[in-house]
């Protein structure tokens, strides 16, 4: 039976996620995890895809995104796993794949839901017990999001723009959702819906996805999501 093609429409964010083949390690230095960043930067403004969040952990990558023509994630994603797969045989003087098979992807509706995507992404190192505080892992966005520390990678999405009108309310507002972490139902609901390429988002926004694409885009609810505070700062 035929895989279905990717759920891909311009300007809805996707959740991406690569794995290093038989979820071995596709980092071995800092040296590595800068230059795979150095490429994503590189290739995200040639290709058009804005980078919202991101966290690189040391058998995966998980990337949130969005371009505003249709393939150009795809286009990304293999451009990039192709470079730096060359550049890790090289270095490293081995062969053959580093990546486990074709990354996975999910459309991401915009308000509460992606910004909890973006919890959710900048929590791994977290969940995974390597920090206690997202704060202390360098090689997420989490520093940019959530402390307003220059990275050229992040490009801000609307919905993070609308928690507040100063870049420090931003940062305060993003910084206390991320910190009232995610419980285990929501964390299951955003992987399966990750594992299965559907659409993360309410009853509303799967509609309107599978009415464009003409296929089931659900199920996997996370429920109606708590408002986010806006910062008074």
């Amino acid at each position: 039976m035929p895989r279905q093609p990717r759920l891909d429409l311009p300007g809805i964010p996707q959740h991406v996620v690569q794995r290093g083949n038989d979820r071995q390690p596709c980092f071995f230095t800092d040296i590595d995890r800068q230059r795979y960043l150095q490429d994503l930067r590189e290739l995200a403004l040639k290709i058009g895809c804005q980078i919202h969040a991101y966290v690189l952990m040391t058998n995966h990558v998980h990337l949130l995104m969005t371009a505003s023509h249709v393939g150009r994630v795809a286009q990304l994603m293999q451009s990039l796993g192709r470079r730096y797969v060359r550049y890790v045989n090289d270095r490293y003087h081995r062969t053959g794949t580093l990546w486990e098979g074709r990354y996975k992807s999910c459309l991401v509706d915009g308000g509460e839901y992606l910004l909890r995507c973006c919890r959710y992404i900048e929590l791994n190192p977290v969940r995974a017990g390597m920090v206690a505080d997202p704060m202390d892992y360098r090689w997420s966005s989490h520093r940019a999001n959530a402390r307003g520390e220059p990275d050229l990678l992040v490009h801000p999405h609307a919905c993070y723009l609308a928690l507040a009108t100063t870049e420090q309310g931003r940062c305060a507002a993003f910084r206390e959702l991320v910190m009232s972490g995610v419980d285990a139902g929501e964390t299951e609901a955003i992987r399966l819906t990750l594992q299965r390429q559907h659409a993360l988002g309410n009853d509303r926004f799967r509609a309107a996805i599978e009415r464009q694409l003409g296929r089931r885009v659900g199920p996997a609810k996370l429920g109606r999501p708590a408002k986010v505070k806006e910062s008074a700062l």
